[in-house]
């Protein structure tokens, strides 16, 4: 059984920085794309980013190009978020997501697999 665990979360001032991991456990995670979401309470879950199963392909969201990276070690089976100059606007709850052999789908409803999130505060 496929589980993604979250961590890295936590409150920091805007404009600092946070690194988010997720943790791939139950199948080889070379086999999957895997995703960032956030969601804000009464919003719909939101895409951030996807690497593709291979880490060849990416596809970010217009409003983090050039402030997150993502990144995957299928040798350690994580997927890492390097979130920079962050604004007030990107605190929400952020979860990982797999698809296995997916492309760099965009919407909640392509992905499989789900984590349980995790928190990120920034503060103005």
């Amino acid at each position: 059984q496929v589980q993604l665990v979250e961590s890295g979360g936590g409150l920091v001032q805007a404009g600092g920085s946070l690194r988010l991991s997720c943790a791939f456990s139950g199948r080889p995670s070379s086999e999957y794309s895997m995703a960032w979401f956030r969601q804000v309470p009464g919003k719909e879950r939101e895409f951030v980013v996807v690497i593709s199963w291979s880490g060849g392909s990416t596809n970010y969201a217009d409003s983090v190009k050039g402030r997150f990276t993502i990144s995957r070690d299928n040798a350690k089976n994580t997927v890492n978020l390097q979130m920079n100059s962050l604004k007030p606007e990107d605190t929400a709850v952020y979860y990982c997501a797999a698809r296995r052999f997916g492309g760099t789908y965009s919407t909640k409803y392509d992905y499989d697999y789900w984590g349980q999130g995790t928190q990120v505060t920034v503060s103005s």
